[in-house]
């Protein structure tokens, strides 16, 4: 047997166990070793038969005395059926889709039986479906079992019992059996450990072979919380290594080297109507310091919402512009400003006519639903909407030095000249890959910065976005008050709308955010029972806000329809904007100070957050009312820390807590397993696990000291996705 072994030539399958085994993504006898067991059984008290009693956990011992395979009388579904006989009575055992339980066991061998008694007896005795079963030589001690031979043997030591995640024609004693099989050919002498032996000592952690015994088989708690701890710090370290070779990657490209003039730059930042925070500045200077070296930047911006992450973008887009292309006496480094949605390319784009009017800088947008250019010829102080061709013509002879749009600004139909410098927002899981192809001759490459707004545990931020250096922008612009936010009981929902219309009469605007669009089929027994953009706009216009302007806006709207509702919204002809989360993500109006949240419950933490961060845009007071049905402790729990959470960063913290990095927006995706995503909760263990991979690709970048690492590290790079 080898560990690359498929499972479908090592086993006898069933179809419905290939299909089973398939949905698991178990192909290989390396694939089954690591399908780890959710959680161990223990506690099961060892009786004699006569004692069993009504859905009692109960482990038995004895000799099998009839087995056979066959089907149920309706279902047809395939079956192992066994006797089981000590000196006190006899039982029957089934096992239910495992009909080749039968093929492993014979009439006359000893067995341990560990499970749970069934409801009600057949014919004056009890059954015990889908129990554990293995064979036996002994017998546990004071156990005088006349069937048995070697009475006086001891058993040593019970063991915890292992349960494994399973798909439907597929179970968990499936898995235990099958992995016991596999135990038992010594294939674990095969397998190399890609863990250096040092950092194992150093950290206490057993061997592979050691860890793949004590997972599946743990004689104690003890030694299944250790195996678990060493997987957990593997794959965290895999990771690690994985970004700390990609940060390595990019710091050999050459960048072009930003060097504006500080004078300039500080005279930029004067004419910003408002006072930059010493975070800000200090991120500032951080991000000059970086452009002024040829080595690429990578860096991560991350800030509350509202915290003032475009201004600090605008000061290194400047500084971009201020900076002629090598060897030419004119001209200016490009850069390209990616958003996630046309509507944040608009406003984004917007925000740089004011922060460059006057400059005599051009500003480029590209969206699918059309391409403008400022300044206009006709009017310096307005955009002017002109044909995609002839845009991505500009850009590429290097006449448009910034430009703004979603994703598409990496498409190959746009080419940039003299590209200096790349930013995304919230985007920030952009690839070694993608930063390649927008490599320019020469093998240059641009400067990356990215921005979130979304709170990011540190664990996190350590692991995931490693190959990044971080910047914090941990102030709140001044004047800014803070938001008062509110969980609404249904009994309160009135004196709510008489705020909300109390404000709306003196001059501001509300947000009613609902988690879908269309009202639910009540004829369905899955549906999501919860108010819908749909349903909540009728209502509000007609009941509650006759006299007010309400409009709507959601995902599946034309991209030309919501840019429409928002520029209303904006210039202050809608009152409230009845909406989904798709307004989550850097819209910002200024005159919104409210926001109702209906459904609160079916929304994360970070999103929450973010869309809280839509009323905190000025310096009026903002209010954000939390509306849920929901009562379960944890719901409760995860809304209070919205309301407790001094910001998004101690927030970012209490989600990791609550709900665990699985939960987490975005985590999912990189493939991370659960004992993984345990892991991103202890801080130590990740702060472990980079410094030990930092330091052995600063020695190693290649890996070739150790090439069972390289091995693994290629095989998690086929799983994890840019």
């Amino acid at each position: 047997m080898n560990i690359h072994d498929s499972i479908e030539k090592t086993f006898r399958l069933l179809e419905p166990q290939k299909k089973g085994l398939c949905r698991l993504k178990i192909e290989n006898i390396e694939n089954l070793l690591y399908h780890f067991p959710v959680k161990y059984e223990a506690g099961y008290k060892t009786v004699k038969i006569v004692e069993l009693k009504e859905k009692m956990r109960a482990t038995i011992f004895g000799k099998i005395t009839n087995i056979k395979t066959g089907k149920t009388f309706h279902g047809r579904t395939p079956i192992a059926r066994a006797s089981i006989e000590d000196e006190t009575g006899s039982i029957q055992v089934t096992w239910f889709s495992q009909p080749y339980i039968a093929k492993m066991f014979a009439i006359g061998d000893l067995v341990r039986i560990e499970g749970t008694v069934s409801g009600k007896k057949v014919l004056d005795k009890y059954s015990i479906p889908n129990p554990k079963i293995e064979k036996t030589l002994k017998i546990p001690d004071g156990s005088k079992n006349t069937l048995f031979k070697n009475n006086n043997e001891d058993t040593g030591s019970e063991t915890l019992h292992p349960t494994y995640p399973e798909s439907r024609g597929i179970t968990s004693n499936w898995f235990y059996h099958s992995l016991q099989k596999v135990f038992k050919s010594e294939i674990l002498d095969q397998i190399e450990d890609p863990i250096p032996p040092k950092i194992l000592e150093k950290y206490n952690l057993p061997s592979l072979k050691t860890a793949l015994i004590w997972i599946h088989n743990p004689k104690n708690k003890k030694d299944a919380l250790s195996a678990r701890k060493r997987f957990a710090f593997e794959e965290i370290f895999l990771i690690q290594i994985q970004r700390q070779k990609q940060r390595a990657a990019i710091k050999k490209m050459r960048s072009y080297k930003i060097c504006a003039p500080k004078q300039s730059i500080k005279k930029f930042i004067s004419k910003f109507p408002f006072e930059m925070t010493s975070a800000q500045e200090k991120a500032i200077w951080v991000i000059l310091g970086d452009l002024e070296t040829e080595g690429s930047m990578s860096r991560l911006l991350e800030g509350d919402v509202g915290s003032g992450k475009t201004a600090v973008a605008a000061v290194a887009v400047f500084a971009t512009t201020k900076t002629k292309p090598i060897g030419r006496r004119f001209g200016s480094l490009q850069t390209a400003y990616m958003v996630p949605t046309e509507i944040l390319a608009k406003q984004q784009f917007e925000n740089f006519i004011q922060f460059f009017e006057g400059s005599g800088i051009q500003i480029g947008l590209i969206t699918s639903s059309g391409c403008f250019k400022f300044p206009s010829k006709s009017n310096p102080k307005e955009a002017t909407k002109i044909s995609r061709n002839q845009l991505i013509e500009w850009v590429r002879k290097g006449q448009i030095p910034i430009v703004v749009g979603t994703h598409s600004l990496i498409q190959k139909s746009v080419e940039f000249k003299d590209l200096g410098l790349v930013i995304i927002d919230e985007q920030h899981r952009f690839g070694t890959e993608q930063r390649k192809g927008l490599a320019q001759k020469d093998n240059f490459a641009p400067h990356l910065l990215s921005m979130t707004a979304t709170p990011i545990p540190r664990t996190l931020s350590l692991t995931i976005y490693g190959d990044l250096d971080l910047t914090l922008l941990d102030q709140m612009p001044h004047g800014r008050k803070p938001i008062i936010t509110q969980i609404v009981l249904d009994n309160e929902r009135d004196k709510i709308y008489k705020k909300v219309k109390k404000e709306i009469l003196a001059g501001r605007q509300a947000y009613v955010i609902c988690p879908r669009i269309n009202e639910p089929d009540p004829t369905k027994a899955s549906a999501l029972m919860v108010k819908s953009v749909e349903s909540e706009t009728k209502l509000l216009h007609k009941k509650i806000f006759p006299n007010l302007k309400i409009s709507a806006m959601h995902g599946k709207m034309k991209p030309d329809e919501k840019i429409k509702v928002m520029k209303e919204f904006e210039n202050g002809k809608i009152d409230i904007l009845v909406s989904t989360s798709v307004i989550e993500v850097g819209v910002n109006i200024p005159n919104s100070t409210m926001i109702l949240i209906e459904g609160a419950e079916r929304f994360g933490l970070a999103q929450l957050h973010q869309l809280r961060g839509r009323v905190i845009r000025s310096d009026h007071q903002a209010y954000c009312y939390i509306f849920t049905n929901s009562k379960t402790q944890n719901a409760v729990k995860r809304l209070q820390a919205l309301i407790s959470a001094k910001n998004g960063f101690e927030l970012a913290e209490k989600d990791l807590i609550i709900r665990g990095a699985g939960q987490l927006v975005g985590i999912k995706q990189w493939g991370i397993s659960d004992i993984g995503m345990d892991a991103l909760k202890n801080i130590k263990m990740v702060e472990a696990a980079r410094t030990e991979a930092t330091e052995l690709v600063n020695r190693d970048c290649e890996l070739k000291k150790y090439p069972k690492l390289a091995d693994k590290i290629e095989s998690k790079e086929q799983i994890h996705f840019e």
